[in-house]
């Protein structure tokens, strides 16, 4: 399927790309202008094409994560497919262990599952991991923002997508709680669609 200016290779054991998410990369793209030198890194990447869009008119270098070795595999012959290959590497694995230590972002975009598990069944044409966000949706959430306090260079920023307002605006009052260095940003509604939240380093 076409994604702005790419083509997107997937299949029914990932979650298909949804045409709104190209606001996603945009508003990724746009900060690419701001945040400091330094690679990419999309976190439960799927198919890649949120990242692979954010990226694509830049010479960054780009690191996409996902745990599930179909997804992985579907990233890379897109990221193949967009000829971003000598740019872009694709790691299969959980994302806290997929970044080494020392490694930093400039750019982190995230499009963890974030529907909540007594509502998956409300979704049956989705891959349940791809959507499964457990009891209040953001248990992958949360788990890519840890992720984000460990690896944001300093002045670089997160965007990072969730369901509803409600969601990003409880992900935005448990930052403070965790110490990891984060602060919520700004919001970005897509009605009917999405919510995107933007997430700076808190100096």
């Amino acid at each position: 399927m076409d994604f702005g200016p790419l083509t997107i290779a997937f299949d029914e054991r990932v979650l298909r790309p949804r045409p709104w998410t190209a606001v996603q990369s945009a508003w990724a793209a746009d900060l690419l202008s701001v945040v400091p030198d330094g690679p990419i890194l999309e976190l439960c990447t799927g198919a890649g094409q949120i990242g692979l869009l954010a990226a694509h008119e830049s010479d960054r270098d780009l690191v996409l994560v996902d745990a599930d070795p179909v997804a992985c595999r579907l990233a890379w012959d897109n990221v193949r497919a967009s000829r971003r290959a000598a740019y872009t590497e694709v790691r299969c694995g959980p994302l806290e262990s997929a970044i080494t230590p020392g490694e930093r972002f400039a750019l982190i975009v995230a499009d963890p599952p974030w529907v909540e598990s007594e509502r998956t069944q409300d979704y049956p044409e989705d891959p349940l991991t791809a959507i499964d966000g457990g009891a209040d949706g953001l248990d992958l959430a949360r788990s890519c923002l840890v992720v984000a306090g460990r690896h944001l260079l300093e002045g670089g920023a997160v965007i990072l997508q969730v369901g509803t307002v409600a969601q990003a605006e409880a992900l935005g009052e448990w930052l403070p709680t965790q110490g990891v260095s984060l602060v919520a940003d700004e919001i970005r509604d897509v009605p009917g669609k999405g919510t995107l939240l933007r997430v700076n380093r808190d100096s």
